[in-house]
């Protein structure tokens, strides 16, 4: 392999120019005074965990982590999402802390296959863990804050969509045997990738009662507002299903309380593509993006891991995706001051600009008669410049 050029980056990571920073750092300095207000604390985790711990229950596959030796020899990982670090931080320094927890972050995670996808290898994300309630009404605070945040964010016009990843797990159990593990994941993988040709495929090459047929092909119609919690109850006898579909329809009743059910749509042809989540799921897409903005859901498997069984909730912003394509906030454009001066106007020059940096305002400063003081007045590029002792 050839030597990269001084300029050149690896593959999937990215820089941000002044503008892009600036956007980004409003986003998230908007979206976490939000979820503040809604009672969730910021905490922060280190980059690097131990793969053995954090990078196990990540639920990410070795192909997407990034993987790296320390100086003994230990395998350690890049987070590749924080709900483990946080499940770990719960379970440790936060183990005396009464649930239920709410915590929020912005940070950067990695994953190596976004890379191959053409997508980014390192992204940032704004959410919150909700840790140690297993109600409806925790599934919809997380679901409206989610859609607070969003707006907070500055994205105007979005949908979430909410599923329930134990509505198709009793549909499966109940029409494809247990020795047919293989046609379960096909047939969840059809759905993961929305490959719904794919899916009927799958079906059409099975053994299935007519009722078996019609409640596997039903599914792809569940998809709407409040009314497909009746059809979902109908279509499927299985308990699993049914208690899911239950919890489903009383966290839409609080979503409607809340006064956000205009947001949101039933979408039960969505599984989640973490396999720690154990209850409700959802996702939101923004207006002219292809991927969603927000996902999330319930996992109250994961924190048993670490020691410390609860039930948690939670969700995160995909930081980048807002940045690039769903609007975001517009960061004010604040006008800079350039103070001119010469040797002798130095002290009066820079305790003015003191006094309006003290003040808010933006100053750069410059002595007179250098080059890059020729070229800074002559860009036009100030709101204002003024001089000490200097020319006009």
């Amino acid at each position: 392999m050839s030597k990269p050029k001084g300029f050149e980056k690896p593959a999937g990571v990215r820089d941000y120019l002044p503008y892009a920073t600036q956007k980004l750092r409003a986003i998230e300095h908007q979206v976490l005074a939000c979820m503040s207000r809604w009672g969730y604390r910021q905490i922060m985790t280190p980059s690097m965990e131990y793969y053995d711990t954090v990078g196990v229950a990540s639920s990410t596959s070795d192909q997407k982590l990034f993987k790296l030796l320390n100086n003994r020899g230990t395998t350690m990982v890049l987070r590749s999402d924080m709900t483990s670090p946080i499940a770990r931080l719960a379970s440790s320094l936060l183990k005396e802390e009464p649930l239920p927890l709410r915590l929020s972050y912005h940070a950067n995670v990695f994953r190596a296959i976004e890379e191959e996808a053409g997508r980014e290898a390192e992204f940032f994300q704004t959410g919150v863990e909700l840790i140690g309630d297993a109600s409806p009404e925790a599934d919809a605070e997380v679901v409206a804050l989610a859609i607070a945040s969003l707006q907070a964010a500055g994205v105007s016009t979005f949908r979430i969509a909410l599923g329930h990843v134990g509505f198709l797990t009793g549909l499966l159990e109940e029409s494809i045997s247990a020795e047919q593990t293989d046609v379960r994941e096909t047939l969840r993988a059809g759905l993961l990738q929305r490959d719904y040709v794919g899916y009927r495929e799958t079906l059409a090459k099975l053994e299935l009662s007519p009722s078996q047929r019609l409640e596997l092909e039903g599914i792809l119609r569940l998809r709407g507002g409040r009314e497909i919690c009746g059809q979902a109850l109908e279509l499927s006898a299985s308990p699993l299903a049914q208690a899911s579909i239950m919890h489903l329809c009383k966290v839409y009743d609080v979503l409607e309380d809340y006064g956000v059910a205009e947001h949101v749509v039933i979408d039960l042809t969505m599984i989640g593509d973490f396999s720690y989540y154990t209850g409700l799921i959802f996702e939101g897409y923004a207006a002219d993006v292809g991927f969603p903005v927000c996902s999330g859901g319930r996992y109250d498997n994961l924190l048993q891991q670490f020691g410390r069984p609860a039930p948690a909730t939670g969700f995160a912003l995909k930081t980048n995706r807002i940045l690039d394509g769903a609007g975001g906030l517009k960061p004010e454009e604040q006008k800079t001051v350039l103070l001119v001066y010469t040797a002798d106007h130095r002290q009066g020059a820079l305790r003015e600009a003191e006094r309006l940096r003290a003040a808010g305002q933006v100053v750069v400063t410059m002595l007179q008669g250098s080059e890059e003081a020729s070229q800074l007045t002559a860009s036009h590029a100030y709101g204002e410049i003024r001089s000490f002792g200097a020319e006009e």
